[in-house]
């Protein structure tokens, strides 16, 4: 390796020396070419000088008169051409001319030929004028001998016209009078529809308040069934409670029995007494129960068949106001009636300890005169004590 580099370092250095040998040479060649060509390119003497002066001089004039020539060719030229210009310029104010003159001579043989175009119309247009008044004089001779026959047939008939002129006008003069009549009756219509369209409002006013009323009591007599319902619950439970009252009543009998067999007549006798007061009660409160259910399913019915009667009342409502308010008079009626027996038979349910009963306890304020919901369940409850 280190052989290799050294032969490449010994050739370099070589060549190196060689070339700073051989480079004075070449340098002194090229310097000596050099100096031949610009001394060959450069005049030496001053009669090689001079020459060179005279020859640019000669060149220089030569190149001048070639080209005052040119230019004095180009001017006799250009003079020839404005020349034949002036000759063209002229033939066309001549042409020009004699244009004008031929198309005056052509817009006056124009003219000519309108003028008599327009006299042959006029012509034309007088011959069919001619004709047509030819042919509406005879018509007018014609009209004239009908206006005549008509005239004649119109002094005939005026007489008759004036007849029938006077009848017309007593005719017109009746069916003035009817019209009059006629007018009368219609303002009389008009007001007697007002005076329904006032009282059908009215109806429609007091069926709407009747619906409402409706409603509500509809609403009175849900939340009473509620309170229906949980009453139900209520008498179940203590059913329930009866029963097992029932079962530990029998229970401790069984018991009595086995652990005391030598009780008395008297405390037997005991023992049947409260049983019997016992089935007493549960067969009270099984009748009061059944009595109970039996008013509810009728009341249940009965709020149907007033439903029923209310939505035939509104499907078939008069136009009587009268009517209508007797009818809805007679349903709420009804309404309050079935609310007031459900009032009563929650009363009756929750017993004497039930808010309804301390309300009805409560002393009757004065009112319109109607009567109020408390008064007719309080009406019921006496008719159900005398009962």
């Amino acid at each position: 390796m280190v052989q290799s580099v050294l032969f490449f370092v010994l050739g370099f250095l070589c060549a190196g020396f060689l070339g700073l040998m051989i480079a004075p040479a070449i340098w002194r060649r090229a310097v000596t070419l050099t100096r031949k060509r610009v001394e060959g390119s450069m005049p030496l003497t001053l009669a090689e000088i001079q020459a060179e002066k005279d020859r640019i001089r000669a060149e220089f004039a030569m190149s001048t008169r070639r080209l005052e020539m040119s230019v004095k060719s180009l001017r006799e030229k250009s003079a020839e051409q404005l020349v034949e210009i002036g000759r063209g310029r002229e033939a066309l104010k001549e042409l020009a001319l004699e244009r004008k003159d031929k198309e005056q001579a052509l817009s006056e043989l124009e003219a000519k030929g309108e003028d008599l175009r327009q006299r042959k119309d006029q012509l034309q247009l007088l011959s069919d004028r001619l004709a047509q008044t030819e042919h509406a004089l005879e018509k007018r001779v014609l009209e004239l001998k009908k206006l005549e026959h008509m005239y004649d047939d119109a002094s005939f008939s005026s007489s008759s016209r004036q007849i029938e002129l006077v009848a017309r006008e007593s005719e017109l003069q009746k069916l003035a009078d009817d019209i009059s009549v006629l007018r009368g009756q219609r303002k009389e219509a008009d007001r007697r529809q007002q005076e329904i369209a006032a009282e059908s409002k009215a109806a429609r006013d007091a069926l709407k308040a009747e619906k409402k009323r409706t409603g509500e009591l509809d609403k009175k007599i849900e939340r009473l069934l509620a309170t229906l319902a949980d009453r139900e619950d209520k008498l179940e439970r203590r059913e329930k409670e009866i029963a097992r009252l029932r079962e530990k009543l029998k229970s401790e009998s069984v018991e009595n029995a086995s652990a005391v067999p030598l009780v008395g007549a008297r405390g037997s006798q005991a023992d049947v007494a409260v049983k019997g007061d016992i089935e007493k009660t549960i067969a009270k409160l099984d009748s009061d129960r059944e009595q109970l259910e039996a008013r509810l399913t009728a009341l249940a019915r009965e709020n149907k068949r007033l439903k029923a009667d209310l939505a035939a009342y509104e499907a078939s409502k008069s136009e009587d106001g009268n009517d209508s308010r007797r009818a809805s008079a007679a349903l709420r009626e009804q309404m309050s009636d079935l609310a007031a027996q459900v009032v009563a038979l929650t009363a009756k349910l929750d017993g004497p300890e039930s808010p309804i009963a301390k309300m009805l306890a409560a002393p009757k304020q004065p009112g319109s005169g109607e009567r109020s919901l408390a008064d007719r369940v309080r009406e019921l409850q006496k008719a159900e004590s005398t009962h």
